[in-house]
């Protein structure tokens, strides 16, 4: 699968002879942060058409690329644009513009959509069809399925639609960001005598988009239909007297970036004043289906101020994150998967007692995040337990650890909880739970002004015979039950006493004031963690040049920081062996000669989505391993506070490199490797090799 980003030859310069660092210079040395974002989500639509999923969850990854899109669109092009509308025309360090960047965006976005409406129909709804799983057209109908269908718009859709006319009197309407609307062309006079050509018709997002039909009309097969097709059937319903004669869906994606002023007294109460503007920013792009006329797409382009590279043309629904359906078809499905519980866990009468024999590792969600919430549980209703403290990134009112949190405060536990209200697109429900947890009799404070707080920490303290023990779980994920289902991430329960000193020492600093922490353990974003890691790599630089063995391993979500990457370009030239495991965005480009040529970039993408942060440098055989809750980029690691934390445990930093690292580095059936002109090539079994899927591996391990 090639990339947006394309370049001449990297690896010669005009004479023939191999390049020095120096002649390395803008395009050639870097990858630009949006389009390697842009490409990872090509990598997501590839697992659509991947025969090692089972069908629904390859309509499943198909519909994870919409979701994805749409929000590469209202965060990440909305900033380019926004650059372009302020006319900033200076080069990120790729040497691109904001035009260029814009220009690529557009050429790589429309052929990956109009590729991924083409698997669609061409894959994906075919193989349905042959399950009796079928997307009904209205040609298709019967007459008895046409009959409910016309009752069920009379009775369920109809009521709650509110067509608008578009005359003198009533302007174009202001839509909410990604809804669903029609445009309808009409003919004759309303019931005012006005001659009227054109009405909206937005679809409320309380109907549902796809509509079952029941089985009495299907012979027990899963027959739908969507909702546009109903509307569309019935358009001519809400004029009455008026004839429609064309009906087009249409969707506008807007930017969703919330501009919030730093200098605020009340966050909470700024961040509910920001939302709403959320739903009505600056359009960034706009879908209509194939059919909709020129002059239609014309006219809404002028309305939403967007030029013909942002109009997208789509072959079916404008909105596929929400087409998928609860289908009862397991055999369709991934198969079942039970995480497990440490042997350790369920061993010891309690969580407290198996904490204190060792530290226990939990890998999910091949193991259970259930020892997580138990730590809480425990905590919230055992009389020894004085305080709980926790930081929360992501989680919902109705998660069982606010749950549990709010029982904690309610049961007289000093419940404090470091909430960060501006986790994108999570603001409203995370500004629900400081409400949730407040009535409670929880402390809620909302972290550091100008530094979203993403570190991932519990800290549990008891009265052990008059005195007082920690109990610590750091995690590289968010505490949401929901996503440790899917994602993989490491967490750490632990009562190692210079980790519980560097939380506690953390958590002063998250709710209190004064001077940075001084940790014994623990790398601390904004502070220690940046300049540790460049301590690391240089040591490895040094070994190198030692002639001992040198080699880091770096497994994180995105590597962006420039600092890092050309400390890291400077490791490859001493010759320390570098292996990047990057889910999504690489800025960095392996294997050019003279540069990085000991340094090879994968990415993994399957099942579940690779979330762990693991720091390997191997140290002269002593290796270091750290887990955390950063990226190597430049907000995780000057513009949050973050946790690093050292795995020390002998036996745990095997079982991390084995499984979490080199297993990794094994894979050649999920594995897409970066090249050095910017393009991923799907990894393929070598001759005579075993297919190795690390997922798999780690599933077949934790059974």
């Amino acid at each position: 699968m090639n990339t947006a980003m394309t370049t001449p030859s990297l690896s010669e310069t005009p004479s023939g002879n191999t390049p020095t660092e120096a002649e390395y210079t803008y395009n050639n040395r870097y990858i630009n942060r949006e389009l390697s974002i842009l490409d990872f989500h090509l990598r997501v639509l590839e697992q659509a058409v991947d025969p090692l999923h089972p069908l629904l969850e390859r309509m499943n990854f198909l519909l994870i690329f919409s979701r994805n899109l749409d929000e590469f669109f209202e965060i990440r092009v909305a900033g380019v644009m926004e650059q372009m509308y302020l006319g900033n025309e200076s080069r990120s360090p790729d040497g691109l513009t904001p035009r260029q960047v814009l220009d690529q965006i557009s050429r790589t976005a429309h052929e990956a959509i109009e590729r991924q409406y083409r698997i669609l129909n061409e894959e994906i709804l075919p193989k349905l069809r042959e399950e009796d799983i079928c997307f009904l057209r209205r040609g298709e109908l019967t007459p008895a399925q046409s009959s409910w269908i016309k009752k069920y718009f009379q009775e369920q859709v109809a009521p709650v639609l509110t067509p608008i006319s578009l005359d003198p009197a009533h302007p174009f309407p202001r839509l909410v960001n990604k809804s669903l609307n029609f445009i309808v062309t009409l003919e004759g006079k309303d019931a005012f005598g006005r001659q009227i050509d054109l009405a909206v018709v937005p679809a409320p997002r309380s109907l549902p988009r796809v509509v079952r039909l029941p089985d009495e009309l299907t012979g027990g097969k899963e027959h739908h239909v969507m909702l546009s097709a109903i509307i569309h059937e019935h358009i001519s319903d809400l004029f009455p007297g008026m004839t429609a004669t064309g009906c087009y869906q249409f969707r506008v994606t807007r930017n969703a970036d919330l501009a919030l002023n730093e200098d605020v007294e009340d966050l909470a109460k700024a961040l509910k004043g920001e939302l709403s503007s959320r739903r009505f920013g600056r359009a960034v792009r706009l879908e209509v289906t194939e059919n909709c006329p020129k002059h239609i797409y014309e006219y809404l382009l002028d309305e939403f101020d967007l030029d013909e590279e942002q109009l997208y043309k789509v072959d079916g629904p404008v909105n596929l994150a929400r087409l998928l359906s609860n289908f009862k078809r397991p055999h369709l499905r991934y198969d079942s998967h039970t995480p497990v519980i440490p042997k350790i866990l369920k061993k010891s009468e309690n969580i407290f007692a198996a904490m204190q024999k060792q530290d226990i590792l939990l890998h999910h969600p091949f193991e259970s995040f259930a020892p997580v919430i138990n730590l809480l549980r425990e905590a919230a209703r055992d009389p020894q337990v004085l305080a709980i403290k926790q930081t929360l990134y992501r989680s919902g009112a109705d998660s069982e650890i606010v749950q549990v949190l709010a029982e904690a405060a309610r049961n007289g536990k000093e419940v404090t909880a470091v909430i960060e209200l501006r986790a994108r697109f999570d603001e409203e429900s995370n500004i629900e739970v400081a409400n949730l947890l407040q009535e409670a009799g929880a402390v809620v404070v909302y972290g550091i002004v100008g530094y979203k707080t993403h570190a991932k920490m519990i800290m549990v303290v008891r009265r052990e015979n008059n005195k007082l023990v920690r109990y610590v779980h750091l995690g590289t994920g968010n505490y949401h039950a929901g996503n440790a289902r899917i994602y993989t991430d490491y967490g750490l329960l632990t009562t190692d006493k210079e980790l519980c000193d560097d939380v506690h020492r953390i958590f002063q600093e998250l709710t209190g004031m004064g001077k940075m922490a001084k940790l014994k353990k623990l790398l601390h974003a904004p502070f220690t963690l940046h300049a540790q890691l460049v301590h690391y790599i240089d040591d490895e630089i040094a070994n190198a040049k030692a002639g001992k063995p040198a080699q880091i391993i770096v497994k994180v979500n995105a590597l962006t920081e420039m600092q890092l990457i050309n400390k890291l370009y400077e490791a490859s030239q001493a010759g320390v062996q570098i292996d990047l495991i990057i889910r999504s965005i690489c800025s960095l480009r392996p294997g050019l000669p003279g540069l990085s040529e000991n340094i090879r970039v994968r990415s993994i993408v399957g099942r579940f989505l690779e979330h762990t942060r693991v720091y390997y440098f191997s140290n002269n055989g002593d290796a270091r391993i750290y887990c955390s809750s950063a990226d190597w980029m430049d907000r995780n690691l000057f513009n949050r506070v973050e946790a690093c934390f050292p795995i020390e445990d002998a036996a745990l930093k095997k079982r991390i490199y084995q499984q979490g690292l080199v297993n990794y580095l094994k894979d050649n059936q999920q594995a897409w490797l970066l090249q050095g002109n910017g393009t991923w090539v799907r990894a393929q079994p070598a001759e005579g090799e075993q297919p190795h899927n690390a997922q798999h591996t780690l599933l077949e391990i934790f059974k």
